[in-house]
Order: structure tokens, then C-alpha cells, then sequence
């Protein structure tokens, strides 16, 4: 690696780095000020207050990659124009766009990093969740409700306790096809295993062909592999999106369209688990080029440009976001489109800049 690669490279990570650790408290603050009623109501120590902001610092630690990667691309490319190391790397025969290659190859990296939060993060909003007690009451049971399952099985459930695991008055049916026998089954309860799945108990089991051949078994217990979904994914207000892994939104969706459901909030916010962490990437190519103006003063220049690039594309996201909700557009599009803006938007910054 060349020394000017070794100097911009170390230029923008030390202003990454030092922009991230000083970024995620004042979200810290703001979050207390905001919640700080509800966390008295709720009679919490000051010691589990702490420790729930322990486990959201990776979540504040992921919304500032972006942030702190506009804020170091600019500051270190501003600062090399304005004191005349571009034009000296140009007269040394060194281009624009080869310049900012190493941004751009540390852009790849934190995007690596940035995904790799997306599969922490949940896991930490979790824990954070129950610390400060804010579960929903609504998701530990659910009664009188239809569910139909990965493999076209309706079930018909009085009551379900996720606590425990547990269903009573249970009823499956499957129409008959030209494939597949029909089924009907009833039972008093099931109760979910961690290895085996659930387990009925005490019931009937009819079976119809599709020459009205029958068959009825009785039995104490009966395993019903075709039902993979836990209790909890049963229960009718699911986990917050926040507080899902990637995999785990994909099957809540599945799971509430096969139900009827609308899932598109779902699907918006499982495109962006991918979106947003590029979006760190795509931001080192957007604000390169528009920092290389001299024109202008310093720490004021880069601030300001760097907030109006925030606020642009978290309006982007929102209003995106909204029009994938709503059906206006898929979920895939919803989620690209700010990062498809500001890349075209990059890419022809990047053609017009002077090399």
C-alpha cells in the first residue's frame, strides 16, 4: 500500500472512529429524556436503566455508521482540498478517483461490519426490552383464532399460552385433493417440544381419500411435524421488527400472509436490514466528490453539508418506507431507492469532478 493510501485511509478511519464513539451517547441522552417518565412509572433502578442502554448501544452504534462515515469522508477529503494535497497528488500524476480508492475499499469493510450488526442488534433490543419491561401483555396468550400452516393445514385453536407452550381444543383439517389426503383431527390440548414440535394429546384422527375411502385412529399423543411455527410466532401481535434477526421477519411475513395478513411493514423493514448498512458504503461515494470544493470555510462546510445529506435521505427512507407499506411500490424498492438516488447521484459527482 502506497504512503498516500496509508495517510487517507488513516485520516478517515481515525475520523470514523472518533465520530462514532462520540456519537451514540447523545442518542443515549435523548432516548432518557424522551422515556425518562415512563422508566419512573415503572419503578426502575437506576442500575437497570443503565444496563438496558448497555444492551441498545449496538442499535445506536449501527443508525451512526452512516452518519460517521459522511462525516469522516468529508472532513478528510475537504481538509486534504483546502490544503492543497489534492492538487499535489494530481500533480504527481495521482488521480481524483484513485485518490478516495482506499475510502471506498473502507466503505466495503464497515459495510461488512454494518451487516454483521444487523444480526446482533435484535438479539441486544431483546434483552433491553426485558430489562425495562416493556413487553407487550398482549403476547403471552392468544384464544379463538384460525391458523394455517407452511403446508396448507388449518388449525383452529380455543387458547394459547406461549409461556408454557401449550394449546387446548384443537382442531386441524386439510381438504381432500387429487394429491393429498384429506385430514381432520381434533384434540383436547398439544404442548410444544423443543425437539419433536407439537405434540397432540388426546384426540381423533380421520383420514379421506379421494374415492371417500376413510380411516379414524384414536390416540394419546399424536406429533404434527407439518406445524414448525413456536408459540410465540402464533401469538397475534408479533415481536417488534427491531427486535427480529433477518430470517426471523422473512418467516413472520410468510406467516401473516399465509393468514391473510397485510405484511408489507414487515417486508419494508427485512429489505432494510440489508439497505441501510450498504447505505454506509454508498455515502462515502456520494459525499467524496462534493467535499472537494475550497470555496468554502471548514468545520462549518462539512457539518452543514453533512446534516443536509442526513436529513435528505432519512426523508427519502421515510417517504419510501411509506410507499412500500402501502403497497404503492415492493418492499425491495421501498428499501433501495434512497441508496439508488444518492448512488446515481455519487456516481455522476464522481464523473464531473476534476481528475
Amino acid at each position: 500500500m502506497r504512503i498516500l493510501d496509508r495517510l487517507v485511509l488513516k485520516n478517515f478511519l481515525l475520523l470514523f472512529f472518533l465520530f462514532l464513539l462520540c456519537a451514540p451517547p447523545l442518542f443515549v441522552l435523548g432516548d432518557l429524556a424522551e422515556h425518562l417518565d415512563d422508566y419512573i412509572d415503572r419503578g426502575l433502578s437506576l442500575g437497570e436503566v443503565a444496563m438496558s442502554y448497555v444492551y441498545l448501544y449496538p442499535l445506536f452504534i449501527q443508525w451512526c455508521f452512516p452518519i460517521s462515515a459522511l462525516l469522516g469522508t468529508v472532513f478528510t477529503v475537504h481538509w486534504m482540498t483546502i490544503h492543497r494535497e489534492i492538487v499535489a497528488s494530481k500533480a504527481g500524476g495521482i488521480s481524483f478517483h484513485r485518490l478516495v480508492a482506499p475510502l471506498l475499499l473502507a466503505g466495503v469493510l464497515l459495510t461488512g461490519v454494518a451487516l454483521a450488526l444487523t444480526e446482533i442488534v435484535p438479539r441486544s433490543n431483546k434483552i433491553s426490552a426485558q430489562i425495562l419491561r416493556s413487553e407487550t401483555p398482549g403476547r403471552s396468550w392468544r384464544s379463538d383464532f384460525v391458523y394455517r400452516s407452511e403446508d396448507g393445514l388449518s388449525w383452529q385453536v380455543s387458547r394459547l399460552t406461549a409461556s408454557d407452550g401449550r394449546m387446548t381444543d384443537v382442531v386441524i383439517e386439510r381438504r381432500v385433493s387429487s394429491e393429498e389426503r384429506g385430514l381432520h383431527v381434533i384434540a383436547e390440548g398439544a404442548r410444544f417440544d423443543e425437539d419433536e414440535g407439537w405434540l397432540l394429546a388426546q384426540g381423533f384422527l380421520r383420514t379421506l381419500s379421494s374415492d371417500s375411502t376413510e380411516m379414524t385412529l384414536e390416540f394419546d399423543r399424536l406429533v404434527m411435524a407439518d406445524l414448525v411455527e413456536r408459540p410465540e410466532e402464533l401469538l397475534e401481535v408479533p415481536p417488534e421488527p427491531d427486535e427480529m434477526t433477518y430470517a426471523e421477519i422473512n418467516r413472520m411475513a410468510a406467516i401473516i400472509q399465509r393468514t391473510g395478513g397485510n405484511a408489507n411493514e414487515l417486508l419494508v423493514k427485512r429489505e432494510q436490514k440489508i439497505s441501510i448498512p450498504v447505505t454506509t458504503l454508498i455515502i462515502i461515494l456520494f459525499g467524496a466528490p462534493l467535499a472537494t470544493s475550497s470555496k468554502r470555510g471548514g468545520a462549518a462546510f462539512g457539518i452543514g453539508l453533512s446534516l443536509a445529506t442526513v436529513l435528505v435521505f432519512m426523508m427519502l427512507l421515510r417517504v419510501a418506507g411509506a410507499l412500500g407499506e402501502a403497497g404503492a411500490v415492493s418492499p425491495f424498492a421501498a428499501a433501495w431507492i434512497p441508496n439508488a438516488v444518492f448512488a446515481a447521484a455519487g456516481l455522476v459527482f464522481m464523473i464531473r469532478v476534476r481528475t
